[in-house]
C-alpha cells in the first residue's frame, strides 16, 4: 500500500465524545494554507470553482456556531457569486441554472472538501465533516460570516485539529449494496440479512462508543436502534427542511432560468 493509500485507510471522525475530542493544539496558518492549495486543486465543474471556503480560526466561534470543538474549521459553500461579479465586471450576464448550477456547485465544493480532509490527514491533522451549518437557524451562519444572500449557501463544515487521545478504532464501512459492478445489483433478502448482522458485529465498529449497546436498550439489531433513532428526530427534520427550502428560494438555487447581471 503506498503512502497515499494509507493515508485515504488512516481517515477517521473525531467526535465531541467523552473518549474522542479534539485536544487544545494548534493547527498552523502554514498548515492550513498547505490544505487550502491542496483542496483547491481538485476536479471542478467547467473549472468554474463555483464554491467558497470559510476560514474560521476562532474557537469560541467554532463552539458557538459551529457547535464543535476544533483548532480550525473549513466552511464549504456552493457559491456563484465571484462569477456573478466577474460577469457584471466585464458586461456579460452569468446564467444560474437554478437546481442544476446547485448540483454542480454542490459537486465541486464536496470534492474540495476532501481533498481537504485527505491533505489534513497526511500533515497529521485529523478533522470531523459536520452539517451542523443546517443545524437551528441556519440564518446565523449567513449573519456570522457575512455570506451573499445571492447563489450563496453554506454546505458543510470541515473540522480540523488533534485528538485529546488516540480513538480505539476506525468506524466500519459496508461493502455489499454500496459497489456494483457491470449494473446495479438489487439486494436479496440475504443480502439484506447479511448486512444486518454485519452492522451488528462489535469487531466492525459500525456505532459510536458512547452509545450504549443496543442490546441493552432492547433492540433486536443494531439497525433496528437506528431507525427508530432517526423516527424520533422527525420534527426536526422537518423544521431543517422547511428552513433549506425558504433560503434556497432566495439564494435562487429554486427558481428557474434566472440570468444573474
Amino acid at each position: 500500500m503506498n503512502e497515499t493509500l494509507k493515508t485515504i485507510h488512516s481517515l477517521r471522525s473525531i467526535h465531541k465524545t467523552s473518549d474522542s475530542c479534539f485536544s487544545s493544539k494548534e493547527v498552523t496558518r502554514e498548515d492550513l494554507e498547505t490544505i487550502l492549495n491542496a483542496c483547491v486543486r481538485a476536479a471542478s465543474a467547467g473549472n468554474l470553482q463555483s464554491y467558497s471556503i470559510i476560514v474560521v480560526e476562532d474557537r469560541a466561534v467554532i463552539k458557538e456556531v459551529l457547535r464543535q470543538d476544533g483548532g480550525s474549521a473549513l466552511i464549504f459553500c456552493v457559491d456563484y457569486s465571484r462569477l456573478v461579479e466577474t460577469a457584471k465586471h466585464l458586461n456579460r450576464s452569468f446564467l444560474v441554472e437554478d437546481i442544476i448550477s446547485f448540483i454542480k456547485g454542490s459537486t465541486s465544493a464536496i470534492l474540495a472538501a476532501q481533498t481537504a480532509a485527505i491533505a489534513a490527514k497526511s500533515l497529521g491533522i485529523d478533522s470531523l465533516f459536520t452539517n451542523s451549518v443546517h443545524r437551528g437557524d441556519v440564518a446565523r451562519i449567513y449573519r456570522q460570516f457575512d455570506l451573499p444572500e445571492k447563489c450563496c449557501f453554506p454546505l458543510i463544515a470541515l473540522i480540523l485539529g488533534y485528538p485529546e487521545k488516540e480513538p480505539e478504532h476506525l468506524k466500519g464501512r459496508v461493502k455489499k449494496g454500496v459497489i456494483h459492478y457491470g449494473k446495479y445489483h438489487r439486494l436479496t433478502e440475504e443480502d439484506l440479512e447479511e448486512i444486518v448482522h454485519e452492522y451488528d458485529d462489535p469487531h466492525k465498529h459500525f456505532y459510536l462508543s458512547t452509545l450504549e449497546p443496543w442490546k441493552e436498550q432492547g433492540f433486536d439489531h443494531y439497525l433496528s436502534y437506528f431507525y427508530d433513532h432517526l423516527e424520533k428526530n422527525i420534527f426536526r427534520k422537518i423544521y431543517a427542511r422547511s428552513q433549506i427550502y425558504v433560503i434556497l428560494g432566495k439564494t435562487g438555487f429554486l427558481e428557474s432560468d434566472i440570468v444573474r447581471e
